[in-house]
């Protein structure tokens, strides 16, 4: 059964988390303007908040799923450096400091 989960896509690359955000803010815009218009139009304020709710559940809907749009550009991660020392490996300040404590 978990394989089944496993073998899902849950990753955006930046490019991709850009583009959803657009995505996103650009249909939330277009549902508030068109919503506010009607609304206006026939003097009814639920009628704005329906179109409203309609573009954000229709913008989840495109931008929350990692669909294969925002999977374009992956990231190239650099390689696994073996240690070959014995002793543990210090980041470069730690051992700054250590020499200047002696």
């Amino acid at each position: 059964m978990l394989s089944i989960f496993k073998s899902i896509p849950s990753h955006m690359d930046y490019k991709g988390q850009k583009l959803a955000e657009q995505i996103f803010q650009g249909i939330i815009l277009i549902s508030a303007v068109i919503g506010f218009v009607y609304g206006l139009i026939i003097e009814q304020f639920g009628w704005t908040v329906y179109i409203v709710l309609a573009g954000f559940v229709l913008s989840c809907v495109l931008t929350l799923p990692p669909w294969p749009m925002y999977r374009q550009n992956p990231l190239s991660w650099q390689p696994i450096i073996p240690e070959t020392s014995a002793e543990p490996s210090q980041k470069p300040q730690e051992a700054l400091k250590k020499k200047k404590h002696k």
